[in-house]
Formats: C-alpha cells, structure tokens, sequence
C-alpha cells in the first residue's frame, strides 16, 4: 500500500529530518561566528512551485524569505530555464533575496524523473559583500548600488558545470574573500545534501506518495491556521504608533472566521536611505504575528499562510522599488511587526505579552586583528528585555521576537577572533517596565577594541520607549554610547563609518520590556485596561 497512512507520515518526517540535517550541516562548516555561533541562517525546503514544505531551525524571518526567492528565481528563468544541476545564487531584494545584500540565498532546485519536484534552500548573512563601509551596513546608503555586490538570481552551477566567474566576482567584491567562499560552499553543501534526501525519498516510496504527502502537510497547515482563527473575535483594529524620528505609522487589521487581512497602505513614503523594507519583507512580518496568533507551534508551511492577506502600496517603505537602499531593513520589518503586536495586544491584552524592546540592535565592528594581522568583522545582534505577560514577568536578556534559535557570540569567540576587550556582559541596572507583571531586563555590553577599528550599528527605540500593556508601564529605550579615551561621550542610534580607536569603549544597553497590567495598592482591585492609538469595530 504506497499511499496508506504511515507511508506519508515517513515521507512528511524525512522531510522534517532533510531540512534539519540542512541546517546542522550549515552549521558545521561555515566559517564566520555570525553562522556558526550565532546562527543568523534559515534552511528550508520547497516543492516545485516555491511553496515552502519544511524548515530547519534558525530565524523565522529568514525562513520566510526562502519561498519567495525560489518563486522570483522560477519566475526570471520560467520552467524551461532551470535544469537539472543548477544552483542560483541572490541578494537583491529586487531580485528574490528579499531583505538586504548581507544576506545570501542559495537555491537548488530537485529533479525527479525529469521533473523538478522540489527545490531546497539556505539564506545566511555573510560577514562582507563590499560597498562602502566593512561589514556593508552603512546609515549613509542613499541607493542599492553603494550598498555591495548585488547578485540578480544568477547560476553558480549550471548543468552541474561551475560558472567560475561568478564565484570569482563574489570574491573580488569581499573584504573577506576567504570567509565568503568557505560560508558560500557550506550553503552549497547543505542544499545539495536535502536535494539527495528529497530524490531518495521520491525513489524509495514512489512521486505519487511524495506529493500526496506534500500535499497532506499544506491541507494540514491550513487547517491548524483556520482553527486557531475561528477562536479570534472577528473585528477590525486600527494603529497609528509613533516612531524614532517622528513619523507616524498605521496600520489596520481585519479578523473573520477564514481570512486576516493585514491593511498598510497608509504608510510613509520610501526613502533614500537604507530604512526600506520590500513588500515580501512586509509578508513575513504579517505572517509571525498571525502564526503567533492563529497557530503558535513549530508547524508552519505555505498551507498555514493561505488565509492571511496583505495589503501594500508600492512606493512606501513597506513596499520599496526602484533602487532604494534596504541596508537596515530589518529595523522596519521588525518595527512593523511590534506595530501589529501592539495593535493586537491592545485588543487582546490577556492572549499577548507587552512590548520587546523592538530591534536587532546590530552592532558591525571592523578591522585588523591586533596579533594576527588578518581582517576581522563582528557582526552581532543585541539582546534585550522581553515584554510581561498577563501571567508572568517578562523575560530577560533574550533575542528579539524575529531571532527564533539565535545565540550570542561567546566572550571567548569575541576575544580571540576579533581582538576586542568585552568589559562585561550582564544585565542593565534599568528599573523601567514596572506593572503588576514587570517586563523582562535588558542587556548591558562594553566592547574595548585593541586596534583601529570601524563601527556601524542601527538602534531603533532609542526615543520612543517600548509599550506597557493592560496598565502597565513603558519599559526602556536603547542606547549606544562611545566613551573616547580622553572621557568624551558620544551617543548614536543609527551610525557607519565611525572610527573606534585603542582606548575607546563602546557600551550598549538595550531596553527593558513593556509592564502588564496596573500595579495598585489594593490588590483586591480590578486590573484597569488602558487603550492607545488603537480603535475596534466591531465587524458583525
């Protein structure tokens, strides 16, 4: 019986297995510490179309990105272009790598009696892809090109035949050309790894059985969403938040038995600088909140995504075109997912916790390594507090809500391959975020370079502090200051090309988590809801 039961079950769970085995692969044999240690990657797999069956472990968010560069690469190349024995290789946003050129998407499609039946896929940020300041993350960008190479969706393999001269530019246009091409063959490696898993599952129970178990984790995926979102008053919420620089941004949400339409059409203008997001950026950010909302398990494939609609307009920072600059993208993308946090936690206080404090806090340090003499580039993501909850206090020191299974780089890392001092690593001495639950602590960092080295970094949430919920109060703000040798202070929220010198400390604190509820001296009094910027009509 090919088709009974327990042989989809095995087929569904060696596909679970090829994508993990994806990701322990990539983690093995990358050579930069933002890969191996800290784990900034997603691996995932496909079927034919670019629907995403499965995923590894790593950043929900870069998981997201994989099917929507599969589906860009099919739609550049058509049916006809792609063979047997090609990988395509992409960064640009405009061109199927969604997020910004730091971040390398490899693609294999997988062939099976002269069909492509699936394709398997890694997305990982590598340490330097040129442009104009180390670690190509600078705040002054005001177009795509002064970013770093952009690869358009091009082969790496084509026919199984090694296309040199691509590997050849990715090199020549790497500060780091050694780390480039030892992070770029572990992304080669690990899709060619779940592409054998995937033919063998297909040779060994038959392609009917494969795609029927394809299709059972799609019907399943879309019938876990629709469960949990039958369980959701339907109704409509409005948001207006405040940001950083004043602008406000908006944004509408629409809940009803089979359909969660995310409306940000309304939104600020895109810009000429590295603050755009692209409207599959804007989909990913729709689709954790709804995933945490409909379906919060580790399930998650194009079949959990069928009822979520997003609405964008083309030409926003929500929805960037042309050639702009998508450098610090992830601060708006994740901006935009405490935004539609915020407006569903204030509808529905007892089901989400308060606000995080809301940012990557991506600090890029670079340099020569003062005892080796070879380049170096810390890339490092901050922890921060996390928000209160209507059951608990929030927790501390944790990756922000888009991270998934991310880690810190070790002290120990961060000392003997880059050559910078850590001073301390605990938590902030901060008291904000007090309510009848307190919201989680933030973190307290110095670095100390012992060589010339270059800073560039993106804080949002350095004014506006992150929300209470319920009642409870605002937690922290984040916060990045350089002490100079000499005692001067500078502070930064958004910064490239600054020269760190012998002597110099940089300090980082990261906010505390929003409070939950009203903290009050009878306690036998009711918790007091507070409503802000947010209004809810009733849909029936």
């Amino acid at each position: 019986m090919a088709h009974d039961p327990f042989t989809i079950a095995v087929v569904q769970a060696g596909l679970a297995s090829a994508s993990d085995e994806m990701f322990t692969l990539l983690r093995k044999t990358a050579m930069s510490p933002i890969i191996y240690e800290v784990l900034d990657v997603g691996t995932g797999i496909t079927d034919g179309e670019g629907n995403l069956v499965g995923s590894g472990a790593g950043i929900p968010t870069f998981i997201g990105v994989l099917d929507k560069a599969v589906r860009r690469i099919r739609e550049i190349y058509g049916s006809k272009g792609i063979r047997e024995g090609d990988l395509f290789v992409t960064n640009d946003p405009y061109f199927g790598g969604v997020t910004h050129l730091s971040d390398i998407v490899i693609a294999q499609p997988v062939f099976f009696g002269g069909d492509c039946i699936a394709w398997t896929a890694s997305i990982a940020h590598w340490s330097d892809v040129g442009g104009i300041t180390p670690g190509s993350m600078s705040t002054r960008a005001t177009e795509i090109f002064q970013e770093g190479l952009r690869l358009p969706a091009v082969h790496l393999f084509e026919s199984g035949q090694k296309v040199e001269s691509v590997f050849e530019i990715i090199a020549a246009n790497s500060r780091m050309p050694e780390f480039s091409m030892g992070d770029l063959w572990a992304q080669i490696a690990a899709c060619r790894l779940a592409g054998q898993r995937v033919s063998r599952l297909a040779s060994n129970y038959g392609l009917d059985a494969y795609n029927r178990a394809v299709q059972g984790l799609f019907d399943e995926g879309e019938r876990r969403s629709l469960s949990g979102l039958a369980r959701l008053p339907s109704g409509t919420y409005e948001i207006s938040q405040e940001q950083d620089d004043g602008e406000r941004w908006n944004a509408k949400i629409t809940t009803s038995s089979d359909k969660f339409i995310v409306d940000i059409r309304d939104n600020p203008r895109q810009k000429a600088k590295p603050y755009n997001t692209s409207r599959d950026g804007s989909v990913i950010a729709a689709q954790m909140l709804f995933k945490a909302l409909a379906a919060p398990d580790l399930f998650a494939n194009e079949g959990s995504f069928r009822p979520l609609v997003v609405l964008t307009e083309p030409g926003t920072i929500f929805d960037a075109t042309g050639t702009t600059p998508h450098g610090y993208y992830f601060e708006t993308r994740i901006r935009l997912y405490d935004m539609l946090w915020n407006c569903m936690a204030t509808a529905f206080p007892e089901a989400l916790p308060a606000g995080h404090f809301g940012s990557v806090c991506g600090t890029v340090i670079s340099g020569m390594h003062p005892d080796t003499g070879r380049r170096f580039t810390l890339v490092e993501p901050q922890m921060g507090g996390w928000g209160a909850t209507s059951k608990r206090d929030g927790l501390n020191c944790m990756y922000t809500s888009n991270h998934g299974d991310t880690f810190n780089c070790p002290i120990e890392i961060c000392e003997a391959r880059y050559g910078i001092d850590v001073g301390w690593k605990r938590m902030n001495s901060d008291d904000a975020g007090d309510g009848l639950h307190r919201g989680g602590k933030g973190l307290s960092i110095s670095y100390r370079p012992r060589s010339q080295a270059t800073l560039a970094a993106g804080f949002s949430r350095s004014q506006v502090r992150v929300w209470g919920s319920n009642g409870g109060d605002e937690g922290g703000t984040n916060q990045l200051r350089v002490v100079r040798k000499d005692g001067t202070l500078e502070k930064h929220a958004f910064v490239s090309e600054l020269v760190l010198e012998p002597g110099d400390e940089l300090v980082i604190e990261t906010a505390n988590g929003g409070g939950w509820g009203r903290k009050l001296a009878n306690s036998s009094s009711k918790i007091i809801s507070k409503g802000e910027d947010i209004k809810a009509t009733d849909s029936n």
